[in-house]
């Protein structure tokens, strides 16, 4: 979901899912929600206002945030990417 220029702009944040996190931020604040109807992405996301690929993503970050407390799953590594 993010695009960058050709420079490849690289994300501060290092944290192990913060590329979820950016790809479900932009999707949140594309969606015709936070667009048309003023909400913030949390309210949103509460109403189910969003595309499925928002949807998609939230699943998936919740999955990574899940897998770094999961001891089982720190020597597999992490979900996000």
């Amino acid at each position: 979901m993010v695009t960058f220029g050709p420079d490849e702009v690289e994300l501060v944040d290092k944290s192990p899912c913060a590329g979820i996190r950016a790809d479900l931020k932009m999707c949140l604040l594309s969606s015709s929600c936070c667009k048309k109807e003023k909400k913030t992405p949390r309210e949103c996301l509460k109403d189910g206002l969003v595309p499925d690929e928002c949807l998609q993503l939230r699943q998936s970050f919740f999955e990574c945030k899940r897998s770094l407390l999961d001891n089982r799953r720190r020597f597999r590594g992490h979900k996000g990417y």
